[in-house]
């Protein structure tokens, strides 16, 4: 249940990144709750799922979760670049959290 938990968390650590561009500064009402449902939504999540796996593996995975989706979203709706040293660096943390989680057993 633990990773089900992780993985709410990360959509709505997505969500959060994306509705807090959308909230223009907190000045469009719709997104700026949505920003703050889904913070308080995703930290919520990753608090049940703190509960059964460590924090050194669930914190990174969720903050490359959220980070990952976020780039792949900003390039998908937003139209920002995806240049080839972005997917390096997105490579790149995925391949720290995969040598977190393998480290952790």
């Amino acid at each position: 249940m633990a990773w089900f938990y992780l993985g709410l968390a990360a959509v709505f650590e997505v969500t959060f990144a994306m509705s807090m561009k959308y909230s223009e500064g907190f000045t469009n009402l719709r997104a700026s709750l949505i920003t703050v449902v889904a913070v308080i939504a995703g930290i919520g999540f990753l608090t049940l799922a703190l509960r059964d796996l460590p924090v050194s593996v669930a914190y990174p995975i969720w903050t490359a979760v959220g980070t990952l989706g976020t780039v792949a979203l900003g390039y998908g709706f937003l139209g920002e670049a995806l240049t080839p040293l972005k997917v390096v660096s997105a490579l790149a943390i995925v391949a720290g959290v995969a040598g977190l989680k393998i480290s952790a057993g």
